[in-house]
């Protein structure tokens, strides 16, 4: 869960990379470093954000490099276990996306013949394997050393014997941009776009060889081909546009989001897989799982087909029986959990479907087929246009399994969100940002909601927050109830409303204040709680949709009230690329 970025070409890369390695920096910023090509190795890595001390980096030569911004997985965040790492006689130089899960064997065994350790990272093991076995081809040196690592990887590999940087893949993403004279290699697109939208995705178990003029990429003993893809993608989308923050101008652009995944999807153009199936499973992670658990209420409602709906970080080692179709979902296409749950999945021999945002990514050469969202990039560490673009696609999954009936609905969808963007929340706010804890609760579709609403606010505001299927509060969670803990509940008119009020009123009578969402004109809500948020009374899964984007506002406005770091939350990343 960090980012990797290189550059060889006719200009000086370490601003290049510097540059580059800040658009990298919602992959990971406990850490950072850079190595370029000038007189030998030249090297600068510091604990922090590069955003605000990466001048140092600025000041090394060379036009060959390579540089890290680090989430931390082995050893504390400091200037030592920072990215790159060098092997004992200051040959190699390398940075590394991953984990090597038998580095502790492989340390030991090099510490016994000889080598010197100087970081508690599992990557420095892969400079000293390079070191032994480099003669004189950088290139045979990494195929040999990745052949002895378990575990996922992207490597960018330096030496100052050679102009040209080596890369090699293995379950973590690897992209190369194609420019004008210049290649780039990074983790993902964001930092390539400002240079070129040409792109090659390498697969696993390839190694690339980057010089000044070409790119040759070996798979095994043979040389492949990769296709040059171009990217969509553009510049200003990768900014803030104005906003102060990303998070809130990737509010702003649901509308757009939610209308361009609907628009992109029709009966005509669903892979064979995913036409009606009798039964599906869902395998995702975080807010891709919330997701899941919506469609799973709004498919079983409306088309009667079962959906089962697991965490994929536990599919791998508890693996449930399965059928029919499977469906993993991820932003990034990049999610290890996710990946390993759909091979899994295919070794039961069922057919996979992607749903992700990221063209070329992993997950679109595991699954069987993919549906792709038409979100844009999302900067973020905190989902939220990219979530609302999953429902789109779930949603326009069900519309064609129902023969095209929510046709209107769901082109409602952008207009609602547009609207409920201008809504008020100031007094909700006010609550909330007091509250050591809060609790968010609903039934059916809105029960995930409130899991959602929930995890964005604990995200970003660092407020206890939990959600809750209303009817569970009494079996448990009502022992924590008091006028400190307020209580967001999702109340629409439905089958649960009835209970929903009673549920509120249980509430209430344990002392805590009620934040409602529901739709407008409810007096007999209104009367019952201590604040009252209106949506528009339309079908329910344009509610699902702006009840969802006022609890993200919600949690975004807090959080901002509390000044917290919005789009870099504490230990977090926005791609869990590692179990």
């Amino acid at each position: 869960m960090c980012g990797i970025f290189g550059y060889i070409g006719r200009r000086t890369a370490a601003p290049i990379i510097v540059k580059g390695l800040k658009k990298l920096e919602y992959r990971g910023y406990d850490s950072f470093g850079i190595a370029t090509l000038g007189s030998g190795i030249e090297i600068s890595k510091h604990e922090g954000r590069i955003s605000e001390n990466g001048r140092s980096a600025i000041r090394l030569n060379g036009t060959i490099g390579i540089g890290h911004t680090r989430w931390a997985t082995h050893g504390i965040p400091n200037d030592i276990n920072a990215h790159p790492h060098m092997d004992c006689k200051n040959r190699i130089a390398i940075v590394h996306n991953g984990i090597i899960e038998n580095y502790a064997d492989l340390k030991r065994q090099l510490i016994a013949r000889g080598h010197r350790f100087l970081s508690e990272t599992d990557t420095e093991v892969i400079a000293h394997l390079i070191e032994e076995k480099y003669t004189n081809n950088l290139l045979t040196a990494v195929r040999d050393t990745v052949s002895d690592l378990q575990g996922s990887f992207a490597l960018l590999v330096i030496s100052p014997e050679e102009q040209r940087i080596v890369a090699a893949r293995n379950a973590s993403p690897l992209v190369i941009g194609v420019g004008d004279g210049e290649f780039f290699a990074a983790s993902d697109m964001t930092p390539i776009l400002e240079y070129t939208e040409r792109a090659m995705f390498l697969e696993d178990g390839d190694i690339a060889s980057l010089s000044q003029t070409k790119v040759e990429i070996f798979h095994g003993d043979d040389i492949v081909t990769r296709q040059i893809e171009l990217i969509d993608w553009s510049v200003e989308d990768t900014k803030k546009g104005g906003f102060p923050h990303y998070m809130l101008k990737e509010i702003y652009e649901q509308p757009q989001a939610f209308y361009n995944s609907i628009s992109g999807i029709t009966k005509e153009t669903i892979p064979r897989v995913a036409i009606k199936p009798s039964s599906v499973v869902i395998v995702a992670c975080g807010s891709s799982f919330h997701a899941g658990l919506i469609f799973k209420y709004l498919l079983e409602e409306t088309c009667g087909i079962p959906v089962r709906i697991e965490y994929a970080s536990e599919f791998k080692y508890f693996p449930p029986p399965v059928n029919g179709l499977v469906i993993g979902i991820t932003q990034s296409g990049e999610t290890a959990d996710t990946l390993t749950a759909l091979k899994q999945a295919k070794a039961h021999n069922c057919s996979t479907l992607a749903i992700t945002n990221v063209l070329g990514s992993s997950v679109s050469r595991i699954a069987d087929s993919t549906l792709y969202m038409r979100a844009g990039p999302e900067i973020s560490v905190a989902a939220t246009k990219s979530f609302v673009a999953q429902l789109a696609v779930l949603m326009q999954l069900i519309n064609i399994y129902s023969d095209n009936q929510f046709n209107k609905v769901l082109l409602q969808g952008h207009r609602a969100i547009e609207d409920i963007l201008l809504k008020d929340l100031s007094e909700a706010i006010a609550i909330c940002k007091k509250a050591h804890s809060l609790f968010y609760v609903g039934r059916g579709a809105f029960f995930p909601v409130s899991l959602e609403g929930a995890l964005k606010m604990k995200e970003i505001s660092y407020i206890h927050a939990e959600g809750y299927a209303a009817g569970e509060l009494k079996h448990g969670p009502f022992a924590l109830l008091s006028k400190d803990t307020p209580v967001i509940a999702i109340c629409m008119p439905d089958d649960t409303y009835g209970v929903m009020i009673s549920n509120i009123k249980e509430i209430k009578a344990r002392g805590a204040p009620v934040i409602a969402l529901g739709v407008e004109g409810d007096s007999e809500l209104t009367d019952v709680v201590d604040l009252f948020i209106s949506v528009p009374k339309t079908h329910k899964f344009v509610q699902v949709l702006t009840s969802l984007v006022i609890l993200q506002l919600l949690a975004y406005h807090t959080a901002v009230a509390l000044k917290r770091d919005i789009d870099k939350p504490r230990n977090l990343a926005k791609s869990v690329t590692v179990e």
